[in-house]
């Protein structure tokens, strides 16, 4: 894994032994030697990660990365503090101001790249939930929410030490609601049922905590759940593992009760974060497809999927047939009723267009009042009938308005099924044809389409 890197210390000795660290594992490094400058090249190169020193003059580390998590364009880059401190509150002191992890002078290279390359995983998945969400017709939603867990947050924690759960436990936001077990089966099923966090405690010897944590990343169900995992300071190795299979973020036993808090947010956070981005993502792919007043398929949709029936039915698959349906008359509803009661006919017809169809058939709003039905599988005679349900469904009762009132509403409708080897255009137009000859007839009635010309 390849990536670049922003290096910030204000020792130029510091600064060229990581760049040398780093551009031996194939890392692309940029540098800065001090926190103004960091935030200039920031800005400017959008490195994937961010390796800063806390102890430097005029603006230190926690300033530095308070600075670049407020900043709109850099807040997403992760951050790791090189610092000679160990002491607990400047580890909390450096979550709460955005740090992702921390880095203990002198450095392990193990360690560090365990810890570089599972961040920068991370940041891959978000960026691309990012990117997606730039391009999608809901883009912009999201915006620059800053997160937060005020919301009740499901965290699960294992441990086979009841005392420590509880330790833990105790350390968590007090909106979570928190589930303690000491079996991994039950932590899976509790993982599944809509979790947040999982805290995992590897220092247990009654189950293999490592394998818990694969198993939660190789389940499609838990795999973006972050996992946050407890391990002995002197077992390097394990931490390492960890890291490698996808852990999230480790703490080290004796675990304090504030750091532990602390890091748990941060997860957290992020967690809420990448969900609007999905969420945004899944509302802007809904918006692309779908007729927003109706509900309905749009245009664009289903001209695809009927694209693919036609192809499939002129390889020898299953027959398809189409229903193009205008409601009759609708600009008198709107010139006499309004525009808001044309909007309530339009919705009612959708519903009671959806009531009459098989659970295979598609839907869309075509155009103003005029609307398609895909029947895959279905001939003449099945699609035929279905048009008369629908037919019949629509002139059976008046639709009610939003005031009270009552209109009749009928229906014409074309029917076609597509012949083999037919183009798409060809089978719109004898619909088409079809339904202007209902129209011509008296309305309020359904027409077949003769075959398509030789």
């Amino acid at each position: 894994m390849s990536a670049r890197i922003l290096v910030v210390d204000d020792q130029a000795a510091n600064v060229r032994l990581l760049e040398a660290r780093l551009q031996a594992e194939y890392f692309d490094v940029c540098t800065a030697t001090n926190g103004e400058q960091a935030i200039t090249v920031a800005r400017a190169e959008q490195p994937d990660l961010i390796l800063l020193d806390v102890m430097m003059p005029v603006m230190d580390g926690y300033e530095t990365c308070s600075r670049l998590k407020d900043d709109p364009s850099t807040r997403h880059i992760p951050v790791v503090m090189v610092t000679a401190l160990d002491q607990r509150e400047d580890r909390i002191r450096g979550l709460e101001a955005g740090a992702d992890d921390f880095l203990t002078k002198p450095i392990d290279d193990v360690t560090m790249f365990a810890r570089v390359r599972s961040l920068l995983r991370l940041k891959e998945v978000l960026d691309e939930l990012r990117y997606r969400e730039s391009n999608s017709a809901m883009s912009g939603l999201s915006g620059d929410v800053q997160d937060d867990v005020d919301n009740t947050s499901r965290i699960v924690i294992v441990s086979t030490d009841p005392r420590a759960t509880e330790r833990y436990a105790s350390a968590m936001p007090t909106q979570a609601q928190v589930r303690e077990t000491h079996v991994p089966g039950d932590a899976i099923a509790a993982a599944r049922d809509q979790a947040d966090l999982l805290i995992v405690d590897l220092t247990a010897n009654d189950y293999d905590g490592l394998r818990l944590c694969a198993r939660i990343r190789s389940d499609s169900a838990t795999r973006q759940l972050p996992i946050l995992a407890i391990v002995r300071p002197d077992d390097v190795q394990h931490a390492v593992r960890a890291l490698d299979l996808g852990v999230n973020d480790i703490v080290h036993r004796p675990v304090d009760a504030g750091e532990l808090a602390a890091r748990a947010r941060t997860q957290l956070r992020r967690k809420r974060y990448a969900d609007r981005l999905r969420s945004h993502l899944d509302e802007g792919m809904e918006l692309a497809v779908t007729d927003a007043l109706t509900g309905l398929h749009n245009r664009r949709y289903i001209s695809s999927r009927l694209r693919q029936a036609m192809d499939s039915a002129s390889n020898g698959g299953a027959p398809v047939s189409l229903l193009l349906a205008d409601i009759d008359h609708f600009k008198t509803i709107n010139d006499t009723h309004g525009h808001e009661a044309g909007d309530q006919v339009l919705r009612d017809f959708s519903s009671r267009l959806l009531t009459g169809l098989r659970a295979l058939d598609l839907a869309a709003r075509y155009g103003g009042e005029e609307f398609v039905v895909v029947m895959p599988g279905a001939g003449m005679a099945e699609a035929e009938i279905a048009a008369e349900r629908l037919r019949s469904s629509v002139a059976g009762s008046d639709f009610k308005l939003g005031d009270g009132r009552r209109v009749p509403v009928t229906v014409s409708i074309g029917v076609a099924q597509a012949q083999r080897g037919e183009a798409i255009d060809s089978l719109l137009r004898r619909a088409d044809e079809a339904l202007y000859a209902a129209k011509n007839a008296g309305r309020n009635q359904v027409q077949a389409a003769g075959n398509a010309a030789a």
